[in-house]
C-alpha cells in the first residue's frame, strides 16, 4: 500500500518577516544594554574601591605619634580671634546668679591652658592632594565609630569640589574646627557595599563615636537623636548648641529621596 507524506507548507509573509526583524533587533538591544549596566556596574564598583584605598592611604599617612596624650576638654569657653566667648544656657544665666571673680579665674586659668595647649600640642602638617580633575583637599579629622567598623578620614574642600571628594571619603560640610565648641557636621555616602556610611543607619542610641583632631585630641561624643529629614531641610546645621561639642552625621536614605541625620553630643 502506497503511503503520500503530505507536509504542511510555510508562508512566509512579509509581515511575519517584519516582525522578525523586530523580534532580533529588540533581543540584540537588550543583550547590548545588559552588556553595558553590567560594565558600567563593574567599573563602578572598581572605582568605589580604588577610592577607599586611597582613604585608606590617606588615614595611614596621618601621623599623630607626636601627640601621644588623649586631652580632655569640658570648657565652654573658647577664644575667637582674641575674642573671649563665654557661652551660657539661657535658662541658666536667667536663674542663677554669677560669680565675677571665679569667673575671671576661671577664665585665666583657660587662657593660660590654651597657651599650654598651644605650646605643647602641633597641628600636624596637613598635605593637600589634588585629584585628576584640579579639585584639592587637605585632612581635617579623623571619624571612628566602633560599635560600626567605621573609621575614615575626613576630609575638606571648596564647598564647588563636594560631591566630587565624597567619592573618596567622608567630608566635612559645616562648622567650626573639631572638637571644639559648636556642631561640627560631617556627610558620607550610603553604599550599598556597607562602605562610608553604608552602615550608619544601623547606629544606636547611646553608642559612642570618637573624633581626633590633628592635634592628636581625641573627643568621644555620645548619639542622643536619629531622624530623617528631606534634602532640603539644613535645619540639622545650625550651629546652637548652648555652648556644647557635637558632632553631626548626614547620609541619603530611601534611595536618596531623604536624608538620615545622626547627632552626638561630647561625653
Amino acid at each position: 500500500m502506497n503511503q503520500i507524506l503530505v507536509t504542511e507548507k510555510l508562508y512566509i509573509t512579509p509581515e511575519l518577516k517584519r516582525k522578525k526583524k523586530i523580534y532580533k533587533f529588540y533581543f540584540f538591544l537588550s543583550v547590548f544594554l545588559v552588556c553595558i549596566l553590567f560594565s558600567y556596574y563593574i567599573y563602578a564598583e572598581y572605582d568605589r574601591n580604588k577610592n577607599e584605598e586611597i582613604s585608606k592611604e590617606i588615614l595611614s599617612s596621618i601621623d599623630l605619634s607626636g601627640n601621644d596624650e588623649q586631652q580632655i576638654d569640658d570648657t565652654t569657653v573658647r577664644i575667637d580671634d582674641n575674642v573671649l566667648i563665654v557661652t551660657l544656657g539661657e535658662e541658666e544665666s536667667n536663674e542663677q546668679e554669677i560669680d565675677i571673680t571665679k569667673l575671671a579665674r576661671d577664665v585665666q586659668n583657660y587662657i593660660q591652658d590654651v597657651e599650654q595647649q598651644t605650646q605643647t600640642n602641633e597641628v600636624v602638617e596637613q598635605e593637600v592632594y589634588t585629584t585628576q580633575t584640579g579639585a584639592t583637599y587637605t585632612t581635617n579629622s579623623i571619624l571612628n565609630i566602633p560599635s560600626l567598623g567605621i573609621n575614615y578620614p575626613i576630609l575638606t574642600t571648596e564647598q564647588q569640589h563636594i560631591d566630587e571628594i565624597l567619592k573618596i571619603s567622608l567630608v566635612k560640610f559645616w562648622g567650626g574646627n573639631p572638637n571644639e565648641v559648636g556642631n561640627y557636621v560631617i556627610v558620607g555616602h550610603n553604599y550599598k557595599n556597607k562602605k562610608m556610611f553604608g552602615k550608619l543607619s544601623s547606629i544606636k542610641l547611646g553608642d559612642e563615636i570618637q573624633l581626633t583632631d590633628l592635634t592628636g585630641r581625641t573627643l568621644t561624643y555620645e548619639v542622643y537623636d536619629m531622624y530623617k529629614v528631606s534634602p532640603e531641610d539644613t535645619s540639622c546645621t545650625s550651629q546652637r548648641t548652648d555652648g556644647k561639642k557635637e558632632i553631626t552625621l548626614i547620609t541619603c536614605t530611601n534611595y536618596g529621596t531623604q536624608r538620615l541625620v545622626v547627632k552626638a553630643r561630647e561625653k
